[in-house]
């Protein structure tokens, strides 16, 4: 048997009223997906421990059956571990967005964060203005690591771990009251800005209509991580295919494999199918037994406020991502079983993650079901399936049986 776990980042959401009062997930075209369901079967999760903040660091961790009470040491020494950080004990990681803040104010502290991402902007583009910071206010207490698309690194030597903003909960907002407490913290960011406002590379961005990465955003602090294996957890020999560092961080910590893919990039238009390829290939050729496929597009067209773009990643996700994947397995003559949820919501009306339930999928090959349900929030809600706590999922997946 080969397990398959597809994970739409912050695909759930809330009733959009330019959706016709549906969410994305009900009114995107989803025939793969409603077809494993009405063979499977849905319910809801609950992936986010109550008290901790909802984020793809702890959602992730709980869908991969790390309870994050127990292991979630920060965000951003996860990504260190993609990165291959070799943090010491004594070194607080930070996540380093290159992030869009209005230009109009003279006040650093009057501006507005518009854009957490910069528009998406390229790891290439963004390796360069990272280096231009890191030229500028590197020093042997602050390093500052590259990392793919808008996510960057800061390792703090003897540092402390503090609360900071996420940028994508400040959207809109004036970033005064957001701004570090610590005071070389906040002074990097401010220089920071002074550093890029005006970069060629961002001054070219502005005349294309895109947004500048003109400031970093100092966030997700959290000291080294200790993950035990995940093999030695479930027996299973598993894989990590995904675009971003968190999750490749949370593989090189669990000691699975991660898969590069050409071309993903985690934006909307990731290669999709090279993402699907790869997981049918690692699962038949390399006789793994387990892949996870992350896809981070619904979760940013959420952070965009997009409902047309969530839907779209939505229907990629599906015909791109989930159809080959089952394609490829049935070809190949596997028995499988493939699980399909979020690892949170990202509603577009607030454009940032909820701790609230989402909706799962299981199919099994070998044990067809008969339903008349789709897959989407209403009705795996409707379906009276719940597993209350996101850890004891990966056991629900590999275990002998459906809730009926």
């Amino acid at each position: 048997m080969k397990y398959v776990i597809v994970l739409g980042d912050g695909m759930a959401d809330l009733p959009v009223e330019e959706l016709k009062g549906l969410t994305p997930l009900e009114f995107a075209k989803t025939p793969c997906m409603d077809s494993l369901a009405a063979a499977g079967e849905i319910g809801t999760v609950h992936t986010i421990p109550d008290g901790m903040a909802p984020g793809s660091d702890t959602a992730n961790l709980s869908v991969l059956g790390y309870d994050p009470k127990k292991y979630y040491s920060g965000r951003s020494p996860l990504e260190a571990l993609s990165i291959g950080v070799d943090m010491k004990p004594t070194d607080v990681s930070l996540r380093c967005n290159l992030v869009t803040l209005t230009e109009e104010e003279q006040e650093f502290g009057k501006k507005r964060i518009l854009d957490h991402s910069s528009g998406e902007i390229s790891t290439e583009d963004a390796a360069v203005l990272l280096e231009a910071v890191k030229k500028e206010l590197e020093t042997e207490v602050y390093q500052f690591y590259a990392g793919t698309s808008y996510r960057h690194l800061l390792i703090w030597q003897n540092g402390e771990v503090i609360t900071l903003a996420q940028p994508h909960d400040v959207l809109g907002q004036e970033i005064g009251q957001y701004l570090p407490g610590d005071a070389m913290l906040r002074e990097m960011m401010e220089k920071s800005y002074q550093i890029l406002v005006d970069h060629p590379i961002n001054l070219e961005r502005k005349k294309q209509g895109l947004n500048p990465a003109n400031s970093c955003w100092f966030w997700g602090a959290g000291t080294r991580p200790s993950l035990s294996s995940f093999e030695e957890k479930t027996g299973l020999k598993g894989a990590m295919v995904s675009a971003v560092d968190l999750l490749k961080g949370i593989a090189v910590g669990a000691s699975m494999k991660t898969v590069f893919v050409e071309g993903a990039n985690g934006g909307l238009h990731t290669n999709y199918r090279g993402k699907a390829q790869a997981a049918v290939d690692v699962l038949t050729e390399e006789n793994y037994d387990f892949v996870y496929v992350h896809v981070e597009a619904p979760d940013e067209m959420g952070h965009q406020g997009s409902a047309e773009k969530k839907v779209q990643a939505i229907q990629f996700l599906d015909g791109q991502v989930i159809a080959p994947i089952k394609e490829g397995l049935e070809k190949a003559g596997e028995e499988f079983r493939m699980m399909v949820l979020p690892d949170h919501p990202t509603p577009i009306c607030i454009r940032t993650h909820t701790g609230d339930d989402v909706p799962y999928l299981l199919y099994d090959s070998t044990k067809p079901q008969a339903h008349t349900w789709k897959y989407n929030e209403r009705e795996a809600a409707k379906s009276g399936f719940h597993i209350s706590k996101g850890c004891e999922l990966i056991n629900y997946l590999i275990g002998s049986g459906f809730k009926k």
